[in-house]
């Protein structure tokens, strides 16, 4: 009796491995994962990302003072760098400063003090806080050992603010709008463009010509138009989610057009119209049979979408139409560097423009992997 091999061939003859067998039987999240891991740049951002979101939810922690706290003897104090090792042993430490006043311009100069040793450790006490607005706590991740030394990592503002710490608090106002926004937007995006998809006809046109003006709408000055409606003496609150209304109201015209034509195509499909002889409700059959058939490219919308509101909520507070102190964005700090002379003298205030730069090209790096991942084949 002869042996048969039973390997299995490729059309090309080549033999299918298991990496083959499993790569044809794999769900489409394992796809998108495996095509995912192999983009380098898109794995270190998305990390980045992960890692600036836990900061904005722990922002009081990690922040080594509150953003409120101020010393005017030391504004505009420059970045004190931690040094590492004092008298040739380990100890954390950053030297005190000093001020003097140029005998020409009379202009305040900072100069290192030498003997002013201030140290720095792990999970010092410092201001009290209320972390998310409920559990009281002093508890920093790092700071000065001694409560009245000041310890300005990334410099003092002109008040003599922790510039590093605000930086750090206005996380929370700027990466969380962004997500406001795009979830707003996100719903308002995939309701009208799916019903427009679906139903079609009057409504359909109705909906694309609306669209349409939107769209011919230059952006910036809508935004400008809208958020200098906002009264000024509403609360900071009620201000922070109406700039979050803004600017998803004239964010979700391209998701809808995108959910309209997969729409289009997908009511053809043997399986949606297989659920419609079934009986399936509308509002079942966008959520569990044609939402899903595209979810991998809303992800990567998405990513892709939230740098663009952050740069909006950042623009609008920064010209003084958005966020308004006391609130802390990014876009409210940079309204103290509108001048080229202060950002000649102190450019350590240009550290929450840094911030932006980072988040929004992380999240562009994170956008183009995840896009690249939504189609594995």
């Amino acid at each position: 009796m002869e042996n048969y091999d039973m390997t299995p061939i490729s059309a090309t003859g080549s033999i299918v491995g298991e990496d083959s067998l499993g790569l044809e039987v794999a769900s489409q999240w394992k796809l998108m994962w495996w095509k995912f891991r192999k983009h380098k740049l898109a794995m270190v951002s998305g990390a980045l990302v992960i890692f600036f979101y836990i900061v904005a939810l722990f922002c009081e922690f990690f922040a080594p003072n509150v953003p409120t706290t101020y010393l005017d003897i030391y504004a505009t104090a420059p970045p004190q760098p931690i040094r590492l090792f004092y008298n040739g042993r380990w100890m954390p430490h950053v030297l005190g400063l000093k001020f003097d006043r140029d005998p020409i311009s009379l202009r305040k100069t900072w100069v290192t003090d030498e003997e002013d040793v201030v140290p720095i450790g792990l999970f010092v006490r410092g201001d009290p806080y209320r972390l998310w607005g409920l559990i009281p706590s002093d508890i920093h991740l790092f700071g000065s050992k001694e409560p009245d030394a000041p310890f300005y990592l990334l410099g003092a503002d002109m008040i003599g603010r922790d510039v590093f710490s605000r930086v750090i608090y206005s996380s929370r106002i700027s990466l969380t709008v962004g997500l406001v926004g795009m979830v707003i937007a996100l719903t308002i995006g995939i309701l009208l463009g799916g019903i427009s998809g679906l139903v079609g006809g009057a409504l359909d046109n109705i909906i694309q010509r609306v669209i349409e003006i939107l769209m011919s709408i230059p952006t910036l000055p809508v935004w400008l138009a809208l958020a200098a409606v906002v009264p000024i003496h509403w609360p900071a609150l009620r201000v922070y989610f109406m700039i979050s209304i803004i600017l998803s109201l004239v964010s979700w015209t391209g998701m809808a057009r995108v959910v309209r034509s997969k729409f289009l195509a997908l009511r053809e499909e043997d399986f949606v119209r297989a659920a419609i002889l079934d009986g399936c409700s509308q509002v079942r059959l966008i959520m569990k049979h044609m939402l899903p058939s595209f979810m991998s490219h809303i992800i990567a919308s998405v990513t892709l979408w939230i740098p663009g509101l952050i740069l909006g909520e950042t623009a609008l507070s920064f010209l003084g139409l958005g966020l308004r102190p006391p609130v802390v964005s990014w876009g409210v700090m940079l309204q103290d560097s509108q001048k080229v002379a202060v950002i000649a003298r102190y450019p350590w205030l240009l550290a929450p423009g840094a911030a932006v730069f980072l988040v929004v090209l992380a999240l562009n790096f994170l956008g183009d992997g995840l896009r690249d991942a939504a189609d594995p084949y």
